[in-house]
């Protein structure tokens, strides 16, 4: 067997190889380490940890030395994707949302969320492995018709919104005929069935929202862009999609505190606002004003329309159906 001399101790090849193993695992758990904490950690000298650090950049790991106040080592972005090093939880947590990946709305992502937790599951010690499948036989996933966009789109429009460049893309107009694009991105928000982007429209000169599965031959160019002052992408979102797409816009006082309100009301299917006195403002996109009228019917509250009228009509007429209704089935012999 191998041995050589560190700590003042001999040291077996496997001895060294596990805590080789042990500091990579420690690099990846943090930021940045200083050589004394490494030491304290894996019980050695700082010679015996410098000697390992050397051991990990030979492996081709970039184990970065920073000096000064407040340096140490840290692990930094090499050319290929190195093995992690997991604890139990992380293992765990890792494997659950390969499992739940595998049903998500990017394309291929399920085939590769696959093929990563085949991986996973096949050096997983056989104690975790049957927690994973413990949480995976008693968890279902209900999962609604979903717009599945391509990977790359996506890593495309990422790489745009973190460097500043603008973008430019194909995207069906309200002819229903497709209009070149030039934009410059802010932020991408997904509301889980489909994925949309925030962005100044160059042309339009204005802010506007993409859905990601209407784009089509999006490249990124090399004109850099400055941010401008912008409004919350998410509450941004949120409004196009409750709102601009559909004919009609209502606005319903409901009486609820906001919080309850918006645990039944999804948010890309309508806004909570607050208001006073325990009410709150629900505003809701349709393009059927009976469909509306039906759906609003369905929460447990007291409502009172403010917006439009013919809402108002609409709930009339469904309320007087609903109440034939009653009257036919209470009396079943009755003409």
């Amino acid at each position: 067997m191998f041995r050589y001399q560190c700590n003042d101790r001999l040291v077996t090849v496997e001895a060294t190889t596990e805590r080789v193993l042990r500091l990579l695992a420690l690099l990846q758990r943090r930021l940045s380490w200083t050589a004394a904490e490494l030491a304290a950690e894996l019980g050695v000298t700082g010679r015996c940890v410098r000697r390992d650090v050397q051991r990990l950049r030979t492996l081709g790991y970039p184990v970065h030395a920073v000096s000064g106040i407040g340096g140490g080592y840290q692990l930094g972005a090499g050319t290929r994707l190195p093995p992690l090093l997991l604890d139990d939880e992380e293992a765990i947590a890792t494997a659950v949302s390969l499992r739940l990946a595998s049903g998500g709305t990017v394309a291929g992502a399920s085939e590769a969320a696959l093929r990563a937790l085949a991986k996973l599951d096949q050096v997983m010690p056989s104690r975790l492995r049957a927690e994973v499948r413990a949480v995976h036989g008693s968890t279902d996933t209900l999962i609604g018709p979903v717009a599945e966009i391509d990977a790359e789109l996506l890593v495309t429009l990422a790489r745009a919104c973190r460097d500043g460049v603008r973008v430019r893309f194909h995207y069906p107009g309200r002819d229903a005929g497709e209009r070149e694009r030039t934009v410059e991105p802010i932020r991408m928000v997904t509301t889980g069935r489909r994925w949309y982007l925030m962005a100044w429209d160059v042309d339009r000169a204005d802010w506007r929202t993409f859905r990601l599965d209407r784009m089509r031959a999006a490249v990124a160019t090399t004109w850099r862009f400055a941010a401008r002052e912008h409004p919350d992408p998410v509450a941004f979102v949120q409004r196009a999609v409750t709102g601009a797409p559909y004919r009609y816009l209502a606005r319903v006082r409901v009486h609820a505190q906001p919080e309850r309100l918006r645990e039944v009301v999804p948010p890309q299917v309508g806004r909570v606002e607050d208001d006073r006195d325990g009410w709150c403002v629900l505003v809701v996109g349709g393009d059927d004003l009976d469909w509306l009228a039906a759906h609003l019917a369905r929460l447990d509250h007291e409502m009172e329309v403010l917006e439009p009228p013919e809402l108002r009509e609409a709930a009339g007429r469904l309320a007087r159906r609903l109440a034939a209704l009653a009257g036919a089935t209470s009396e079943p012999g009755a003409r």
